[in-house]
């Protein structure tokens, strides 16, 4: 399937929504069909516009943040209590937690 290019208004019109809809095999009505495709034109509007923004100049980024984000040191901790874990589970044999069998 070829892409046509944009209209330069970027409206998407009723019955590009209904045809595209047809083909994805959804029910929409021609109401909603009106809803989307006035809903949709404004996101392509707002695209066209964002396009024509000048960045030249302007360092990428790669998140919003100036400042790297400080992580925490990946360092295991055996902190785990074991025996009190176990002491309020339902069943417990050799160190292991016995739950019902589900698959016969």
């Amino acid at each position: 399937m070829s892409q046509q290019p944009a209209t330069s208004d970027n409206n998407v019109s009723r019955e590009e929504i209904l045809e595209v809809a047809n083909l994805a095999r959804l029910g929409v009505d021609d109401s909603t069909a009106s809803s989307y495709a006035d809903d949709i034109s404004k996101v392509l509007k707002l695209m066209h516009t964002l396009s024509n923004v000048d960045t030249a100049g302007i360092k990428p980024l790669s998140n919003i943040h100036e400042a790297c984000q400080e992580l925490r040191a990946d360092v295991a901790k055996h902190d785990i209590d074991r025996t009190r874990n176990q002491s309020v589970a339902p069943a417990v044999e050799d160190g292991l937690y016995l739950v019902p069998q589900v698959i016969e």
